[in-house]
């Protein structure tokens, strides 16, 4: 079964007078959808556009998987456990928020910064916080997030190349940049795509895209 939600539907947020405009693709914050709160265990996928000099306060997150993809720009993380790293396209960000960390974002560079981030519900509360970063990771390696049972795939396509979806119980897709066809769907930028049963599909590029696949072990 495919479920497809367009980039046009996703909820808009943020503060626009502050330089931070949010498009949610579930439930979030005022915007409540009571069949849109999670896909397995993907909570959130939320675009975020800061201007330059925006960001978000420290605050906290607790039991929380936090995925970074930044599209465009610098992204400035700063959290409590002492970390201060500047986040690239290209790189993944992961912070296991666990028991509880705080931390904030901004963009401290001269042009505006897009990122995704997408927050996993862990399998088991609790524990420690963990922060991890990987600079530049290659197209189809794989990256796990084991807490939330799941496995992100970056996948750069040329222009009518293919691509497996993972045989899994879920895949949660997400299309960066491009255009692709999915089964009998085509998918364009900020759209995506719920995959519960997937076997034997693939996605293929009408022309070159950027795709993040998340595997999940459940839905």
């Amino acid at each position: 079964m495919i479920s497809v939600r367009r980039g046009d539907e996703r909820y808009p947020g943020g503060d626009p007078d502050a330089g931070i405009e949010s498009l949610h693709a579930f439930s979030f914050g005022r915007f409540y959808e009571p069949d849109n709160l999670r896909f397995g265990p993907v909570l959130a996928c939320n675009e975020e556009r800061l201007a330059p000099g925006a960001g978000f306060d420290e605050h906290p997150h607790s039991h929380t998987e936090i995925l970074t993809w930044v599209v465009e720009g610098e992204l400035t993380h700063r959290d409590s456990a002492g970390h201060t790293t500047v986040v690239r396209p290209g790189d993944v960000q992961c912070l296991s928020s666990a028991g509880g960390v705080r931390h904030e974002e901004r963009n401290e560079g001269g042009a505006p910064l897009v990122f995704l981030q997408m927050w996993l519900a862990p399998k088991k509360p609790g524990g420690e916080p963990a922060y991890d970063i990987v600079r530049g990771i290659a197209d189809s390696t794989p990256y796990a997030v084991l807490p939330a049972g799941a496995m992100l795939y970056v996948r750069r396509l040329a222009p009518g190349e293919s691509t497996a979806v993972p045989d899994a119980p879920g895949v949660y897709v997400h299309v960066v940049r491009g255009r692709v066809r999915l089964a009998k769907e085509e998918l364009g930028p900020g759209d995506s795509a719920r995959i519960t049963g997937a076997l034997g599909l693939e996605l293929t590029a009408d022309e070159g895209a950027e795709v993040l696949l998340w595997e999940l072990s459940s839905v």
